[in-house]
């Protein structure tokens, strides 16, 4: 009898190394790495760094572009970010030596950090709360589309709304956030409103880490934003 079987023994293999799990989780800020850096974020030698940055890439967890002498390694979609969150997410609840742990520890990535292209943390689950309560979105959390008042709202902030409509990327996708567990926004919108929260001075991100600073004047504007 033919069935569906997914591999996914294969691809929980791929993460299932710590090593490779410390490697893919280092970029989850969006970020390309070399194999020196992620050898370091792994604490192993250059040559076993290559060995599973290999097995990642193989598994289409990663993708690696040449750029003269050295080989750039990055999360290969929003598909494969937004497993490892998801990943993270399960594996604080079924950690049965202690009570979960929702997140990280340092209270600015729990504030606000970058999942891969777009704004995670308490931050990220209050601007796609904000904007459904708005009604710049249709829907609720769970399943949020773009509203057609909501085409305005991000016009006037410069959002090329037509744009990302022609894209094959979903618009408005959520997935479930890491230490607050509820959604936060993804998708191609999730994306263009960080990438305008950074062109336009509302925050910056911390060197060497996913966690996002917002200025006072962005604080300002991000809860204009969420409030309507």
């Amino acid at each position: 009898m033919n069935r569906y079987d997914p591999n996914i023994a294969t691809l929980a293999a791929l993460v299932a190394d710590p090593v490779r799990a410390q490697m893919a989780f280092a970029l989850m800020d969006g970020r390309a790495l070399t194999a020196g850096e992620l050898a370091r974020v792994g604490g192993v030698t250059a040559q076993t760094a290559s060995t599973h940055l290999a097995r990642l890439v193989d598994g289409g967890m990663l993708a690696v572009a040449a750029q003269g002498r050295h080989r750039y390694y990055r999360i290969s979609g929003t598909d494969a970010a937004e497993l490892l969150e998801q990943m993270a997410v399960v594996a604080g609840t079924l950690d049965r030596r202690a009570a979960p742990r929702t997140g990280p520890r340092d209270p600015h990535m729990r504030q606000a950090r970058v999942c891969y292209d777009h704004l995670a943390g308490s931050m990220g689950v209050r601007l796609l709360a904000g904007l459904v309560e708005t009604g710049t979105l249709d829907g609720d959390e769970h399943a949020p589309s773009l509203a057609p008042a909501g085409a305005d709202t991000l016009r006037s902030l410069g959002i090329d709304v037509d744009a990302l409509r022609a894209k094959r990327r979903p618009m408005c996708r959520t997935c479930i956030d890491w230490s607050e567990r509820r959604p936060h926004l993804a998708g191609g919108l999730g994306a263009a409103l960080l990438d305008h929260f950074l062109a336009h001075g509302w925050a910056h991100r911390v060197e060497g880490a996913r966690i996002l600073r917002f200025t006072s004047d962005g604080l300002r504007r991000f809860e204009a934003l969420v409030r309507g």
